[in-house]
């Protein structure tokens, strides 16, 4: 399947952004070492794609918390027809399915984004000023623009640059090798912390699963997905890791109003803020934003009152009324 309409799309928009900046006053050329109308280019790219999205992810978050509030039917489900895979499965979707939640649409997001990344890591690659003319003009580019992106770098390390270049690419590009790796690296590390992050985010809302299984995927996706990155970021152009650190940081802000707007269920909640607890230790009462709260000090029994003489009254004599002393 050819994914030349991705390419189209992505380099419109791409383009689109950076002739606004342009025509703002952006300058073109580097400041700083950088170009900053391709920078904002890059970064404007994942605020249009996110925009775009953003019915997608509320439905998302929506979807999971239907999801978690089946939990208690499902575990029930479970139970009932522990050994029973199929009936299990069929009486899950049909849970699923009377209470309108999708499974899969908690992914939707992610694999609806997965093409404007391969578009911008397939455009960003290309870019060599030694290419030939009817090669710089695909995908609507002119070749003005084309030698323009070509020669565009942030802190003067090429946008098209990667940490893995070669000695003959980074000649191409007319960067400095020392450079290129140590802006890309730089940028790598950032890539995995926000990646971990957003992960964690998340996680600290809804509390770990229950199940072994699901909670495998929230630990590979909490720690195996940025360790992945200290790799496979080698391959990606600079570019590219912009664009990936501008998506994480607009998701942590995103998952935060969200997550204001629709909480998790105060089951799950609680779940967050006892997870480290053993069964032996039962969950005490949550209080306010699901912290739990102090347990009272205990009470001193009061002292009985003695009553005062009433006014007018004669003193007691507390030596009337002992018994008298037995002489020897």
């Amino acid at each position: 399947m050819s994914l030349d309409w991705v390419y189209y799309a992505i380099s419109w928009i791409l383009l689109a952004w950076h002739s606004a900046w342009d025509a703002i006053g952006v300058p073109d050329g580097a400041v700083a070492g950088t170009n900053w109308a391709w920078i904002l280019a890059i970064i404007f790219l994942v605020v249009t794609v996110r925009v775009i999205l953003f019915p997608v992810f509320v439905k998302q978050i929506k979807s999971q918390r239907a999801m978690q509030a089946l939990q208690p039917q499902v575990k029930a489900l479970q139970e009932k027809h522990k050994g029973d895979r199929e009936t299990l499965q069929k009486e899950m979707m049909e849970l699923y399915r009377k209470e309108k939640a999708n499974p899969l649409m908690g992914c939707l997001p992610m694999f609806l984004q997965i093409p404007v990344f391969l578009g911008l890591f397939h455009v960003l690659r290309r870019l060599d000023p030694f290419k030939t003319e009817d090669k710089k003009t695909l995908y609507g580019w002119t070749v003005d623009q084309f030698e323009s992106a070509s020669a565009a770098s942030i802190f003067t390390a090429p946008i098209a640059g990667k940490f893995g270049s070669t000695a003959e690419e980074l000649s191409r590009l007319g960067a400095n090798g020392t450079t290129v790796k140590v802006i890309a690296g730089v940028l790598v590390l950032v890539m995995m912390g926000t990646t971990y992050l957003t992960s964690r985010q998340m996680i600290l809302k809804t509390g770990w699963a229950e199940d072994p299984q699901q909670r495998m995927i929230q630990r590979l996706m909490l720690y195996g997905i940025p360790l992945s990155l200290l790799i496979s970021g080698a391959i990606f152009p600079i570019g590219v890791i912009i664009y990936w650190v501008t998506n994480n940081l607009f998701t942590l802000g995103q998952q935060q109003w969200v997550l204001r707007k629709y909480p998790p269920p105060p089951s799950m909640t609680a779940k967050a803020g006892t997870s480290g607890r053993t069964t032996a230790q039962p969950a005490k009462a949550g209080g306010l934003l699901g912290r739990a709260k102090p347990a009272p000090a205990p009470v001193k029994p009061a002292a009985p009152k003695v009553a005062g003489p009433k006014p007018g009254a004669k003193p007691a004599n507390p030596k009337k009324n002992r018994p008298a002393k037995r002489q020897g």
